[in-house]
């Protein structure tokens, strides 16, 4: 599917209207996220993925979303299930550690996990 630049304007119909949204928070002059966009983008491409939007966004572009994010660090993952924050960290990812947190993503039952959250 290939990655997807988008906008604070574009975050709120990017995470609302897909399912799964693998969100990469980056800057250009972050030597961590030039390293770690080539393994989001391949992982974008695999088949198997097809089912999920790999969006990315510049922070300096879009300081105002980086900051309502929390962004604190770059690169930043989030991934947004059914419209749920279900993961958001700082650091870049090798292959395999992102390839096991996109089956993950896939496996959740977000309203199970809600369920047992409000129970604890």
């Amino acid at each position: 599917m290939a990655t997807t630049q988008i906008s604070s304007a574009e975050f709120e119909k990017t995470i609302t209207d897909n399912d799964i949204v693998f969100v990469d928070f980056w800057a250009t002059w972050c030597g961590p996220c030039r390293a770690f966009g080539p393994i989001y983008e391949a992982a974008s491409d695999k088949p198997e993925n097809a089912g999920i939007t790999f969006a990315k966004v510049d922070i300096d572009r879009n300081q105002d979303l980086a900051a309502a994010a929390g962004i604190q660090a770059v690169p930043t993952l989030m991934i947004v299930k059914q419209g749920t924050v279900v993961f958001q960290q700082a650091g870049a990812l090798r292959a395999e550690d992102l390839d096991d947190l996109i089956d993950q993503a896939k496996k959740l039952d977000v309203a199970a996990a809600k369920a047992e959250a409000a129970q604890a």
